[in-house]
C-alpha cells in the first residue's frame, strides 16, 4: 500500500461563554495507532484552538493534499460538517471522507444526512479505521466493515451488521501522539472550568464504565479497561521530560474505579520521584472513594478535582440510574476539601417528571456541602441514550424541536421537568445565588483557588448565571 496522507480534524467553534480548548487526545490516537499499522503522514488540526473558519479548515487540507480525512465532532459542532464534506469532495473528489466522535455515537445512520460523507464510525475508532482504510485502499469496499455506516453509490446510507471488538489490552496502544500538535499553544487557551489555565497535558487512562447513568452515550462501553499504573506513570515522566511540565490532567470516564491500580500509582509517582501536579476535571465517581484513596491522591499531588452530584433528589438518582449515595459524596467531599483539594461540583435540573421540591433538594444539598464552585446545568437529552427515549415519550414535541448547534458547553435551552420553564430557570438562577453568595464559601474560594489572580475571569459567568440560569 502506497504511503497516505491523513488529515484529522477536531471540529468545533470556541463557545461563547467559555472559550475551552483541550488537546484532541481522540484524534491524536487515531493517528498513534494508524501509524504504527501503516506507513502515513499526519496532520493533525483542533479547530477551536485558532478559531478556524470552515473554508480555512478546507483549505488546509486540499494544501496537505490529504488522502484521507477524518472529522471528529460533539453534536453541538456537527451543523458545521456538511459544508466542510461538500467543499471537500467538490476540492479533493479522491479523498476518503469519515465522520467520528461523539455525535456519530449519538446519531449513527442519521450523521450522514446532509453531509457529503463516505462514511460515519460510531465508538472506539482504532481497530475500525484500521479496517477501512485497508479495505478501501485495497479497492475492497466498505460492505465489510463491521458496525459503520456509508453510503453507497447511489447515495443510499447503509448500516453494516455487528461491531468491532473493543480493544481489551489498552496498554497495547502507543501513547496519544502528542508529537503531532502545538501542546505549549494549548497552555494560553482555557482548559475546562475553573481550572486556570497552566502548562499541563492531557491524559486518558482508561476506558468504558459499569454504571449505566440514563444520559450517557457509554462510547466505550460497560466494561471498564484501564491502562496500568506502570503505563501511566511512565507516559507522565515522558511528557515531563519532553516538556518540561508537572502538571496533568485525566479525562477519564471513571479514573478511582479500580482501587488497586489507583493505589499503585499513587505509590509510582513517589518511588520514581515525580513532582506531579494532578487534575480530574469530569472523571471520578465520589461516593466509591475511600479517605485512603482521597488521601494518597492528593498526597501524589491532587490539587483540583470535579465531583458530580448530578441531583439531591433520591428518586430523580434512581431514574436516572445514576443511585449516587448522596451521604458518601458529601462526606468524600469534605475529606478532599480538607487534604487541600479545590472541589468543584456539577449538578443538573430539568431532568424528567423533576419538582419543584426536588430542585431545592438539589440546591439543598450543593449548599450544604464543602464544594468550593459548582455548575447548575440544564437537562440535555441526546439520541442513543435512555434518557432521550424517556424524554421522547414524555414529551415527543420538544425534543422535536431541540437544536443542537444553539448548544454550549453549558447545555440547550429545554425544560423537561414538571414545571414551568420560568420556574426551571429561577431555581437555577436560586441555586448559584444562594451557593455563590455565601460569604464563607466566597472566603474559601478566593483564599483555595489555584490561582486567584485569574478570578474576575469567571466574574461575568457568574453574572450571566445568576440573572439567567444556565442553559
Amino acid at each position: 500500500m502506497k504511503k497516505i496522507r491523513v488529515f484529522l480534524v477536531n471540529v468545533g467553534d470556541r463557545p461563547r461563554v467559555f472559550q475551552l480548548v483541550t488537546p484532541p487526545l481522540g484524534i491524536m490516537s487515531l493517528a498513534a495507532y494508524i501509524r504504527s499499522k501503516f506507513s502515513a503522514e499526519f496532520c493533525l488540526v483542533n479547530q477551536k484552538l485558532h478559531n478556524l473558519s470552515n473554508d480555512a479548515l478546507v483549505k488546509m487540507a486540499v494544501d496537505f493534499k490529504a488522502d484521507v480525512v477524518g472529522l471528529g465532532a460533539l453534536t453541538s459542532a456537527s451543523h458545521k460538517i456538511p459544508y466542510i464534506t461538500k467543499k471537500l469532495r467538490a476540492l479533493l473528489p479522491e479523498a476518503l471522507l469519515l465522520l467520528g466522535g461523539p455525535h456519530v455515537s449519538a446519531f449513527e445512520e442519521k450523521s450522514l444526512e446532509g453531509n457529503a460523507a463516505h462514511a460515519a464510525v460510531p465508538g472506539e475508532g482504532e481497530l475500525v479505521f484500521e479496517v477501512i482504510l485497508r479495505h478501501w485502499f485495497e479497492g475492497d469496499g466498505l460492505a465489510d466493515v463491521p458496525g459503520i455506516f456509508w453510503r453507497d453509490k447511489d447515495g443510499t446510507i447503509v448500516i453494516n451488521p455487528g461491531r468491532m471488538p473493543f480493544i481489551q489490552d489498552v496498554d497495547s496502544l502507543p501513547p496519544p501522539a502528542y508529537d503531532l500538535i502545538d501542546l505549549p499553544a494549548y497552555w494560553k487557551r482555557q482548559s475546562m472550568p475553573p481550572i486556570p489555565r497552566r502548562r499541563y497535558a492531557s491524559l486518558f487512562s482508561s476506558r468504558g464504565c459499569p454504571y449505566k447513568c440514563a444520559y450517557c452515550h457509554r462510547i466505550f462501553g460497560d466494561t471498564f479497561r484501564g491502562h496500568s499504573a506502570d503505563r501511566i506513570v511512565d507516559e507522565i515522566a515522558f511528557l515531563s521530560k519532553t516538556y518540561g511540565i508537572s502538571d496533568f490532567e485525566f479525562l477519564d470516564d471513571i479514573f478511582n474505579l479500580d482501587r488497586k491500580r489507583l493505589m499503585t500509582f499513587c505509590d509510582l509517582i513517589h518511588s520514581r520521584n515525580l513532582k506531579t501536579r494532578l487534575v480530574f476535571p469530569n472523571g471520578v465517581r465520589t461516593d466509591i472513594f475511600t479517605a485512603e484513596e482521597i488521601e494518597a491522591l492528593a498526597d501524589a499531588g491532587m490539587y483540583f478535582a470535579s465531583f458530580a452530584l448530578e441531583t439531591g433528589s433520591p428518586r430523580i438518582q434512581g431514574l436516572v440510574r445514576k443511585n449516587l449515595n448522596i451521604g458518601k459524596f458529601l462526606k468524600n467531599v469534605e475529606i478532599a476539601v480538607r487534604c487541600g483539594v479545590y472541589a468543584n461540583g456539577f449538578a443538573m435540573m430539568g431532568f424528567p417528571t423533576e419538582t419543584e421540591a426536588e430542585m431545592q433538594m438539589t440546591i439543598d444539598v450543593a449548599c450544604g456541602s464543602r464544594l468550593h464552585t459548582i455548575s447548575f446545568f440544564t437537562v440535555t437529552p441526546f439520541p442513543n441514550t435512555e434518557l432521550y427515549e424517556m424524554a421522547r415519550r414524555q414529551c415527543p414535541e420538544k425534543v422535536a424541536a431541540i437544536d443542537y448547534a444553539d448548544m454550549e458547553y453549558s447545555g440547550i435551552s429545554i425544560n423537561l421537568s414538571a414545571v414551568s420553564d420560568d420556574t426551571l430557570y429561577t431555581y437555577q438562577r436560586k441555586a448559584n445565588r444562594t451557593f455563590f453568595l455565601n460569604p464563607l464559601r466566597m472566603m474559601r474560594i478566593v483564599r483555595d483557588f489555584p490561582q486567584p489572580h485569574l478570578l474576575p475571569f469567571y466574574l461575568p459567568v457568574f453574572l450571566r448565571r445568576a440573572s439567567k440560569g444556565l442553559h
